[in-house]
């Protein structure tokens, strides 16, 4: 019995902005060495059903897109399949092109069938030339009437390696909306639930999901699948070490899938990722792409990686992301079809094979940020790796519109870094680390942004109290961090009320440059400027009417760490849009901070061998069932 790999699928939504990921237009042109699609002949109209399509008479159709190419690299380099089977079922006069690509993106056809009437055409193709990249695709052209595309699939006749069900684990705090819609979604989709074993709501908000008054219907529709558990809020990291612990007690479970909350899924990308990860060579952590909730065609995370000095996360091809579909195609971004390996990927949406749990641990106590990237590296160092899977993708919100690098959650930004350098670090002293940590509050002290800064040396000192804190305060260090920003007065957005909130100066404008194209200083003339400015902060209070008033405002995009220091004060947008913040001169804090973060550091970079050493020793216990077990007891 063929075993599918992969169907072909339209968009659930009538959005037109979602086209391009699954279904190509016809025609495609270059202009100024920029692709435009100059005719779209792929209309919503034309989409019948989920796995139906319409083509119209003399028009050509590709289905070498996001969703429906078919990455045959990842399949050749992950997993044992060699042999795969495409079947395309069509009504009426029409020809069949099929395509692959390798590494470069360089397309080649492989076969062409022209068929009428009702048809099934199937197309034996063998996984043995794609070890630097590539994926294959097919065309259908129409003929002198409308024909009719009825679905397709990728199967394989050769049986998984392991076959059991996932456990999906959903955290999630007062985003109610948001999992109504994703267990909808999935309630929708019989030939997803055949895979899943449980579906673990972890409710950790006041704005319970199953107060919602559709839930109860979409409660019927899961029946049993469906069990919603209800604890404190411990972030994502207690969130998702909840359901691991819960799926771990699943006889039936042989993975968990966490999902974020705030995201809205593709419901065949769960299926994709839970059979993939059934073929997998290894017990293998199989990731998930994510697309812009607010600018769908845009995929803003494929492939991360940390770089070992100065320990940090990026994306594998930064400078390419993020990357709009509706203006390049994937037949025209080579970039795409070259196989990148990365080093871990968010839990917005991630498979992990309970073997792995078992073996190396669950989530470190870190609340929210690097918990994710923390237990990839040390599946990694135990031998399973991390597969950023094409094609298994969802819509979350990007980090474009967030401000959370000087909101409460800088705190987590630098302890949760710092923790994962600890315990994962092969460098002296985490190579570059420390020094890149003292840059970032530079940089805040400069821009008056001190809130940020005083967070950050909050974590500085948790870190140095040792591995004990993280698990002691998984439930306090939010409420703690939110509550300091009473002391911070530009942590307060000032809301629209209808009158203008004017800075004396206006707002500067600037030349748009890319986001790549900074004109940031560099070599000596950033050396000077970091020099002039800290010593001007230090010494010079700010004038009475720049106080009593901003001097200047920014743009979010305008207001840079070497832009804003100029000025005493400045009124500068929310990353969000939802107001302004006033950032303003305070010479005593800037004092004490500019003290302290030399301070700080300094122990840190004494300590660092000898922290090392301790958490390293702790981290088994950290991550251990038993110790998140008496947590969640405790507080049932």
């Amino acid at each position: 019995m063929p075993h599918i790999l992969q169907n072909v699928v339209f968009p659930t939504d009538r959005d037109p902005d979602l086209l391009p990921l699954y279904v190509d237009p016809e025609t495609w042109s270059v202009i100024d060495d920029e692709p435009v699609r100059v005719s779209n002949r792929a209309q919503l109209s034309n989409i019948l059903g989920r796995n139906t399509a319409r083509i119209i008479a003399g028009r050509r159709v590709s289905f070498g897109t996001y969703f429906n190419a078919f990455p045959a690299s990842y399949w050749q380099h992950w997993t044992r399949v060699r042999e795969v089977m495409l079947t395309v079922r069509t009504t009426g006069a029409a020809t069949i092109l099929v395509y692959r690509s390798n590494g470069s993106g360089v397309r080649q056809r492989i076969e062409t069938r022209e068929v009428d009437g009702s048809a099934v055409s199937q197309f034996a193709l063998t996984l043995d030339q794609y070890s630097d990249g590539g994926f294959i695709w097919f065309d259908i052209v129409a003929d002198e009437q409308t024909a009719q595309f009825d679905g397709a699939e990728w199967t394989t006749e050769q049986e998984p390696v392991r076959d059991g069900k996932a456990s999906i684990g959903i955290t999630t705090y007062n985003k109610p909306d948001y999992c109504i819609w994703t267990l909808m979604s999935l309630a929708d989709s019989a030939d997803v639930l055949e895979l899943i074993d449980r579906i673990f709501l972890i409710d950790q908000g006041d704005r319970r999901v199953d107060a919602q008054p559709e839930f109860d219907q979409v409660a019927e529709s899961l029946g049993d699948t469906l069990q919603i558990i209800t604890q404190p809020n411990f972030g994502g990291s207690g969130g998702f070490a909840r359901a691991m612990t819960e799926s771990l007690a699943r006889p039936e479970s042989d993975f968990v899938q966490l999902l974020d909350d705030d995201v809205r899924l593709e419901p065949e990308s769960v299926r994709r990722s839970i059979v993939f990860g059934r073929y997998a060579t290894v017990p293998t952590i199989v990731g998930a792409h994510m697309f812009d909730l607010l600018d769908r065609p845009k995929l803003h995370a494929w492939a991360e990686v940390i770089d070992e000095s100065p320990f940090m996360w990026r994306a594998l091809y930064q400078e390419k992301l993020p990357h709009d579909f509706s203006v390049a195609n994937l037949r025209q971004s080579p970039m795409l079809h070259m196989r990148l390996d990365a080093d871990y990927n968010g839990w917005w949406m991630c498979l992990i094979p309970l073997d792995v749990i078992r073996e190396v641990g669950l989530a470190l106590p870190a609340f929210i940020k690097w918990d994710d990237a923390e237990f990839c590296i040390r599946a990694r160092e135990a031998g399973f790796p991390t597969v950023s899977m094409p094609g298994v993708a969802l819509w979350h919100v990007s980090w474009v519109g967030k401000d959370d690098s000087i909101d409460w959650q800088a705190y987590f930004h630098a302890r949760n870094r710092i923790v994962a350098a600890l315990l994962h670090s092969s460098i002296p002293d985490g190579g570059t680390l420390l020094r890149h940590s003292r840059r970032v509050d530079l940089k805040h002290l400069m821009m008056m942004q001190y809130y940020p800064v005083a967070l950050r040396h909050k974590a500085l000192r948790d870190i140095l109290s040792g591995p004990s804190h993280m698990r002691a305060n998984l439930a306090t260090a939010m409420p703690a961090a939110r509550a300091m920003a009473k002391d911070y007065p530009e942590t307060r957005v000032q809301k629209d009320t209808g009158v203008p909130l004017r800075s004396r100066h206006g707002r500067q404008v600037f030349k748009r440059l890319s986001p790549h194209a900074l004109d940031s200083p560099t070599g000596l003339r950033l050396r000077l400027f970091t020099f002039t400015t800290l010593i001007a902060h230090w010494l010079h209070a700010p004038k009475a009417e720049n106080v009593a008033r901003p001097e200047v405002e920014f743009g979010k995009n305008d207001a840079h760490w070497w832009r804003v220091p100029l000025f005493d004060s400045a009124l500068v947008s929310a990353a969000d849009g939802s107001g302004k913040n006033i950032y303003t001169r305070d010479r005593a804090k800037y004092r004490r901070l500019l003290r302290d973060s030399v301070i700080l550091h300094r122990r840190l970079r004494r300590d660092w061998s000898k922290l090392a050493r301790r958490y390293r020793s702790a981290h088994a216990d950290l991550t251990s069932l038993e110790a998140w077990e008496k947590t969640f007891e405790a507080n049932r």
